[in-house]
C-alpha cells in the first residue's frame, strides 16, 4: 500500500514536470520571434550612427564660413567703385562758382547794415543761387557789387560801399546811360540799390546761338586834383561790366571787373650823394598806440620792394643823411614830388613839399612830422620825415561819355607804381637862420623861406617803387 502510495506520488509528480515542460515548450517558440523584435530595434540604431554622417555636414557649413570673410574683401571694392576721392575733388571747382565774387563779395556785414535779398523764408541754396549771403536765420546783400537779373526783364543792382579801398562814393556810381529808372530806388549808408528794365540806362542788347545777353558797365566818378605838371586823384575809381544772360527758360548773371593794364615795372635811380630816402612800417600792436608815433621805428628794406599801398594809406617818408658826424649839420627838405618812372625830371609830376612846406593845392595836405631828441637817434637834425596820403595819376584819355561827376570824361586813372623824389640840402645854422622853413605865413617869402638857406651841398634823392594796389581787389 505504501508502494503504491510512492508510485502515484511520482507519477503526479511526473506528470506536473511534463505537464511543466509542455507549457515552457510553446512559449520557447513564442519568445524567439520576440527576440528578433530586440535586434530589429538595433536595426534603428544604425540610423544613429547614420546621422554623425550628417555631423559632417555641420563641419560642412565652417567650409562656407570662410565664404563670409570673403565678402569683406568685397567691401573694399565699394569704397573704390564710388571713388569717393574724387567726390571731394569736385567741392575745390566749387570756389570757381564764388569765384566772381572774391573781389566782389563778403558777407562779413554788420548787423545793423543787413539788408534782406530775396523772400523772407528762403533756403541758403536758394539764398547762395542768388548772389547773397546766409547767416541760418536771414538771406542779405554781402559787401560786394551783387547782381541780380529777373524772369520778368528787370535788372537788380546793390552796391555795397565796402566793396572797395578806399570805400565808393555811393552818390557817385552811373551807368552807359541816364534816365528816370537809373537813380537808387534805395539808399542806406552802407548800400545803394538800383532796379530797371534789362533794356533801360544804356543796357545794350547782344544775341548769341540761344542766347540773348543784356550788358551794362557800372562805374564811380573820382575827383581830379590838377596841379601845374600833372593830375592826381585819391578816390576809388571802380568799373564793372554787368551781364544778364537769358538761355531758354533760365537766367545766368555775370558780373566782370574791368581793369587797365598796368606800364611796364620801372626801376628806381638812387641819389648821387650819401642821402638815403626811405619808407616807415612799423605798426601798433598794443591799445592806444598812434602809428605816426611807431611807423618811423622800423623800414621797408631793399627786398621789400615794390612797397604796395592801396589809395589814400598813409605814406610815411624819411631822409636822411649818411656819413656825417657834425651835429651842427642840419639836413632840410626844398621840393619833395613824385612820379610815374624812376626819373625825376619825368612827366607827370605832383608836389609833395614846396620849400620845405606842404603844397597847399592838394587838399589832403603832406605832413611834417618833427624829429628832435626824443626820436632816440644820435643825430636828429640829419633826418627829415613827412607823411603824405597814397594817390594815383591820370592821364587823358579817349572821351567816354559813361563818366560823369566831377571828373573830367578823359581822364582816366593810372593804376601804376609812383616814385618820390627829394631835393635836400645841408644847412650850416647860424643866428640869423636856424635852417627851418617857415610855412603858412602871409609874406611874400613865405613859400620861399628855406631859399635863403645856406645851401652849399644839395643833392636829389629818390625812393625805390611804390605800387596802387588796384582798390576794388581789397
Amino acid at each position: 500500500m505504501a508502494l503504491r502510495l510512492i508510485c502515484c506520488c511520482l507519477l503526479v509528480v511526473a506528470l506536473q514536470g511534463y505537464l511543466a515542460g509542455a507549457q515552457d515548450k510553446p512559449q520557447n517558440p513564442y519568445d524567439p520571434p520576440q527576440k528578433p523584435q530586440n535586434p530589429y530595434v538595433p536595426p534603428q540604431k544604425p540610423q544613429n550612427p547614420y546621422v554623425p554622417p550628417q555631423k559632417p555636414q555641420n563641419p560642412y557649413v565652417p567650409p562656407q564660413k570662410p565664404q563670409n570673410p570673403y565678402v569683406p574683401p568685397q567691401k573694399p571694392q565699394n569704397p573704390y567703385v564710388p571713388q569717393v576721392p574724387q567726390n571731394p575733388y569736385v567741392p575745390p571747382q566749387k570756389p570757381q562758382n564764388p569765384y566772381v565774387p572774391p573781389s566782389f563779395h563778403s558777407c562779413e556785414v554788420a548787423q545793423h547794415h543787413k539788408i534782406q535779398c530775396g523772400a523772407p523764408i528762403i533756403s541758403a541754396e536758394h539764398c547762395d543761387a542768388i548772389n547773397c549771403c546766409f547767416d541760418g536765420r536771414m538771406c542779405y546783400y554781402g559787401r560786394s557789387v551783387t547782381l541780380q537779373c529777373t524772369k520778368d526783364g528787370q535788372v537788380i543792382i546793390v552796391v555795397s560801399r565796402d566793396a572797395t579801398l578806399p570805400n565808393i562814393d555811393l552818390d557817385s556810381i552811373g551807368f552807359l546811360g541816364d534816365g528816370p529808372t537809373c537813380s537808387p530806388v534805395g539808399t542806406t549808408s552802407a548800400f545803394a540799390i538800383y532796379q530797371f528794365p534789362v533794356t533801360a540806362c544804356g543796357t545794350v542788347m547782344m544775341e548769341e546761338p540761344g542766347v540773348i545777353v543784356y550788358e551794362n558797365r557800372m562805374s564811380s566818378s573820382y575827383e581830379v586834383a590838377l596841379g601845374p605838371l600833372g593830375a592826381i586823384t585819391r578816390d576809388s575809381q571802380y568799373e564793372l561790366s554787368v551781364q544778364c544772360r537769358y538761355i531758354g527758360s533760365s537766367i545766368e548773371a555775370l558780373v566782370i571787373e574791368v581793369g587797365l593794364v598796368p606800364p611796364p615795372l620801372p626801376v628806381a635811380a638812387p641819389g648821387p650823394l650819401r642821402v638815403e630816402l626811405r619808407l616807415g612800417n612799423g605798426e601798433c600792436t598794443s591799445k592806444g598806440c598812434v602809428e605816426e608815433d611807431v611807423a618811423y621805428t622800423s623800414f621797408y628794406t631793399d627786398g621789400d620792394y615794390p612797397v604796395i599801398k592801396v589809395l589814400r594809406d598813409p605814406v610815411y617818408v624819411e631822409v636822411r643823411m649818411l656819413e656825417r658826424t657834425d651835429p651842427n649839420l642840419v639836413l632840410t627838405l626844398g621840393r619833395c614830388w613824385a612820379t610815374t618812372s624812376q626819373y625825376p625830371q619825368s612827366l607827370p609830376q605832383w608836389d609833395l613839399l614846396i620849400d620845405g612846406c606842404p603844397n597847399l593845392d592838394d587838399r589832403y595836405l603832406t605832413t611834417c612830422v618833427p624829429v628832435d631828441a626824443s626820436s632816440g637817434l644820435m643825430y636828429p637834425r640829419h633826418h627829415r620825415r613827412f607823411i603824405f596820403k597814397m594817390f594815383t595819376f591820370v592821364q587823358a584819355g579817349a572821351s567816354d561819355p559813361s563818366k560823369k561827376g566831377a571828373a573830367a570824361p578823359d581822364l582816366i586813372p593810372l593804376k601804376e607804381r609812383i616814385f618820390i623824389h627829394c631835393d635836400v640840402a645841408v644847412c650850416q645854422p647860424s643866428l640869423a637862420n636856424n635852417c627851418e622853413p617857415r610855412c603858412f605865413r602871409k609874406s611874400k617869402e613865405v613859400s620861399g623861406s628855406t631859399k635863403k638857406l645856406s645851401r652849399e651841398e644839395t643833392t636829389v634823392v629818390s625812393s625805390m617803387e611804390v605800387v596802387i594796389t588796384d582798390p576794388s581787389s581789397q
